[in-house]
């Protein structure tokens, strides 16, 4: 197993039991001991864990802007099925905006498949790096480079943005709320994706059920600025109100 591959096991691990130990996980990948414990050292240099005696716990608050390859491995099976939703909703030849975050990343997946001659404009070095042999058509907004978030921000990043103009914006965020709108972990890429919605015709939001009644630290969008929400769980009958008053059509399962 490579270290990248059993680095992702481990935060599998620790979204599960919120913990693990060092012996255990030895045990587990057939590893020394002190081989986990510098994959553990990394992971806490990325703000994901802290390590104590024996082993590590995880980090995970609500306005963490969490490295993308622990958001990547959370809630898969979710982000999975609010790709499938979203499927009916883009058309062969459509151009797409989109942010960084892993809910979208697995909604491309299946449109890469499913779809003809798309066009997507990304500030996503994951998406530039696992789309590169792709028939679709790629375009990166280039601009500084955010490491932990695997994305490109600032003013170039701004620029190429507001060239295009194009059918559909693909966000996730990191909370909505009824006060408090739609909300995210960071300023820099909020403001881009405030710049991607200004472009394009339609915005889709496509967000798992814990989003819900949860807040971010940057406002990001007013909900009279999204189209659709597409979640994984049916919300509360109040959501469902608020969202169909809002003109916002919900799909979920």
């Amino acid at each position: 197993m490579k270290a990248f591959e059993r680095k992702e096991k481990i935060i599998q691990e620790l979204h599960r039991h919120k913990k693990v130990l060092v012996s255990q996980l030895a045990a587990s990948f057939e590893v020394t001991e002190e081989t986990i414990r510098r994959d553990l050292e990394k992971l806490e240099q990325e703000g994901i864990v802290t390590r104590n005696y024996g082993g590590a716990v995880l980090n995970v608050h609500i306005n963490d802007d969490l490295p993308y390859q622990t958001r990547n491995t959370h809630n898969i099976d979710e982000k999975r099925t609010i790709a499938s939703l979203l499927l009916p909703l883009i058309n062969d030849e459509d151009t797409l905006m989109t942010d960084t975050s892993s809910t979208v990343f697995e909604a491309l997946k299946i449109l890469e498949s499913e779809r003809d001659n798309l066009t997507i404009i990304t500030n996503s070095v994951i998406i530039l790096n696992e789309f590169n042999q792709t028939s679709h058509a790629i375009i990166s907004t280039g601009g500084s480079l955010r490491p932990k978030a695997s994305s490109l921000i600032g003013p170039v990043a701004r620029q190429a943005i507001q060239n295009y103009n194009v059918d559909i914006a693909l966000f996730s965020c990191k909370g909505i709320s009824m006060m408090g709108g739609i909300t995210d972990s960071n300023e820099p890429e909020s403001e881009l994706k405030q710049v991607m919605n200004q472009q394009a015709r339609q915005t889709i939001l496509l967000i798992d059920s814990s989003k819900f009644d949860s807040i971010g630290f940057v406002k990001m969008l007013e909900f009279k600025q999204i189209s659709y929400i597409i979640t994984d769980h049916r919300p509360s009958d109040e959501w469902i109100s608020f969202l169909e008053n809002h003109d916002i059509t919900l799909l979920h399962p």
